[in-house]
């Protein structure tokens, strides 16, 4: 006899991170082509952690059928209300409710009956009832641009917004207001389900590699991605902050939710993060960058031509951008990143250490680029988290958002 497991499309739950886990989603999905990435998003949100139960509209019914999305959650989909009163079993004002609503992709149709209150379809019945039991939601809307700028469409969704609903801005593209990437609901999905410890708090990150150029088309840089960076990043919008994202030249995208700043060279960072400083009350500064050390002494105003047997560069050092950032800032909170090669643990801590005797850095994050998953261009980091007073605390190798999790627990510790 076979014996009864759970459904093995679970098994990836928590592959990504256990950013969701213990979170029980309802994703109500309705009559929008969009409803086609409802497959994706629903795994990737069960990849960090989460149970998602899902609710159709008949007329998402039409576009994808529930037995996928049965497959893709591994729950059975809610496609019709009976007398389990299955929107009140979700959304009810009980223990057990689901921990957020969300309803991607909505049509105008739909976005319509929530605002005033019609409940006619599993999708706006469940969402009254999360309304009334003062369950988060969030709403994806997603239609032709033509229905999405109609006054009426226009209002309904600042009347949702004043309810206290997320609304995610769609991407216009062609004419049409479609779905967003599955990655920027996931990053809504988690801020509003985060733990919100650094409400009101602001920070600038800095991320990614800089550019020392030495003609027109060819320069000097590290390989550097700003993984490491955007996923702190990420994990400070997660807990309710915003963040300065000041963003090197690297083909990863940054948070959506982060105000991001895009430079090349080390110069340009240096000018930005200390624009930003003085644009507005910065709570800390974490400087996870690249930045050369050394660039050219001058930049060709033409390319230089090829077939030289040995060519001489000058490099002069370029200036420390939290060293900067101390000078004119001596109250910051200061994060600073040390990237060693071949050292020991000890030793990697006692060259860390110099940043905070030093009084430039509260924190320092340091770690071995010779040890394997580890620093640039990888998925996964181990770091040295190196404090005031002899502290150290040891990070093994985990996925990068993991390490970010780390990292920014260490920075709440100290700012309370």
């Amino acid at each position: 006899m076979i014996a009864l497991v759970d459904h093995t499309s679970k098994l990836i739950k928590g592959t990504l991170s256990n950013l969701l886990e213990g979170k029980t989603i309802a994703l109500g999905i309705t009559g929008s082509v969009g409803a086609v990435e409802c497959v994706a998003l629903a795994r990737t949100l069960m990849r960090h952690g989460a149970e998602v139960q899902t609710v159709m509209s008949r007329m998402a019914q039409r576009i994808i059928h529930p037995h996928l999305m049965e497959w893709a959650t591994g729950n059975p989909v809610i496609t019709e209300l009976t007398g389990q009163i299955e929107h009140i079993t979700l959304a009810g004002k009980h223990e057990s409710h689901v921990d957020l609503l969300l309803i991607a992709p909505s049509t105008a149709n739909t976005i319509g009956k929530i605002a005033n209150g019609i409940d006619d379809t599993p999708v706006t019945t469940t969402a009254s009832s999360a309304i009334g039991a003062r369950i988060p939601m969030i709403i994806v809307p997603a239609m032709h641009e033509s229905m999405y700028d109609h006054p009426v469409v226009i209002e309904n969704i600042e009347k949702l917004r004043r309810m206290g609903i997320t609304i995610v801005s769609p991407r216009m593209e062609e004419a049409k207001a479609k779905i967003p990437e599955v990655r920027t609901i996931v990053e809504h999905v988690l801020k509003v389900l985060g733990p919100r410890d650094l409400e009101g708090k602001h920070f600038i990150v800095t991320a990614g590699p800089t550019r020392g150029w030495i003609d027109r088309v060819r320069y000097v840089t590290n390989p550097s991605t700003g993984k490491m960076g955007i996923a702190v990043a990420g994990e400070l919008i997660r807990r309710g902050a915003t963040v300065s994202l000041v963003l090197g030249p690297t083909t990863e995208q940054g948070p959506d939710l982060a105000d991001i700043h895009r430079v090349s060279t080390s110069a340009e960072m240096l000018d930005t993060v200390m624009s930003q400083l003085s644009a507005r009350k910065t709570d800390a500064f974490i400087s996870t960058a690249a930045v050369l050390d050394y660039v050219p002494s001058k930049k060709e105003d033409s390319k230089m031509a090829s077939g030289t047997e040995s060519l001489n560069i000058e490099l002069i050092p370029t200036k420390k951008i939290i060293e900067e950032a101390r000078k004119t800032h001596k109250d910051l909170f200061i994060v600073g990143f040390k990237v060693e090669s071949g050292v020991t643990d000890e030793e990697l801590a006692k060259r860390a250490m110099i940043k905070i005797e030093r009084g430039i850095c509260d924190l320092v994050v340091a770690n071995d680029e010779q040890r394997k998953g580890v620093a640039f261009g990888t998925d996964t980091n181990a770091v040295l988290i190196v404090g005031t007073n002899g502290y150290t605390k040891s990070v093994e190798l985990a996925p990068k958002i993991v390490i970010a999790r780390h990292i920014v627990d260490e920075i709440v510790q100290r700012m309370k």
